[in-house]
């Protein structure tokens, strides 16, 4: 087996890793002022579309946690370099927040429920049925269907609710259009993520907390993986998946050392 190249550029998710319900994760600010002071390229991911890349610099400067906007990449950012590769200039019916539909302006994109290109699903707090029922005749119209991510739900402090990957299966049912994802597990995330930071995915490494999306992502996209086990898996959930990630560590209290400094 070919032996690792050393890490030159780091991803790491943001929820179970870095902060867990609004809460800084023991180590986190040490390792996020590392990686600042290694100078290496890195980048904190979410799968989540509700939020600008600004709106969680200041959400997470708030927890101590001090990351530039050019660091965070979300799925939300992911969709919309996709589309602008796929189709530039296009239209799209957007069911989503202003994380999404930001990012969507911001490559030029024009919003429309009149004959749109795509219709791109993302994560929003209250998911309008008339919004829903528009959508599912778009499709059946000709649009192509983009969802930012998989997750079937989110967290809240009342428990679960229901997330992009739960409102996609009903639109498919209603369809029988499946839809492509852009957000994780896709590489494609990864790929257009370490793109941005002019990373190479033989000498990066991705941080996770879930097997299903993080480690299957990085694994894919040919990175070294870290799984972390303050987030949804749990050590014996590791031998119920058919891969697993090159480390297992309790927190990322415990990577602060492999970042190299100058």
């Amino acid at each position: 087996m070919a032996e690792r190249k050393p890490i030159e550029s780091w991803l790491t998710d943001m929820d179970g890793v870095l902060i867990h319900e609004g809460t800084p994760i023991p180590g986190a600010d040490a390792f996020i002022k590392r990686l600042r002071d290694s100078g290496l390229p890195f980048l904190v991911l979410t799968n989540n579309s509700i939020y600008t890349a600004r709106d969680l610099h200041a959400r997470l400067k708030r927890m101590g946690l001090d990351v530039p906007v050019a660091n965070i990449w979300t799925s939300a950012l992911a969709t919309a370099q996709f589309l602008d590769d796929q189709r530039p200039g296009g239209t799209a019916y957007v069911i989503g927040e202003a994380g999404l539909t930001t990012a969507l302006h911001d490559i030029g994109y024009i919003l429309t429920d009149h004959a749109p290109d795509y219709v791109v699903l993302g994560e929003t707090r209250t998911y309008s049925f008339e919004a829903l029922t528009k959508a599912i005749r778009l499709i059946n119209g000709g649009a192509r269907f983009i969802c930012t991510n998989p997750d079937e739900t989110g967290p809240s402090a009342e428990g679960p609710l229901p997330a992009t990957g739960s409102v996609a299966a009903l639109i498919t049912k209603a369809t029988g259009k499946e839809p492509y994802f852009a957000g994780k597990p896709n590489p494609l995330m990864m790929r257009t993520g370490l793109n941005a930071i002019g990373a190479h995915s033989e000498t990066s490494a991705m941080i996770g907390d879930r097997m299903d999306t993080d480690v299957l992502a990085g694994l894919e996209a040919g990175m070294q993986t870290f799984l972390v086990l303050t987030g949804l898996t749990t050590l014996a959930d590791i031998d119920r998946y058919p891969f697993r990630p090159s480390t297992v560590v309790d927190s990322i209290a415990d990577l602060v050392d492999l970042v190299d400094l100058p």
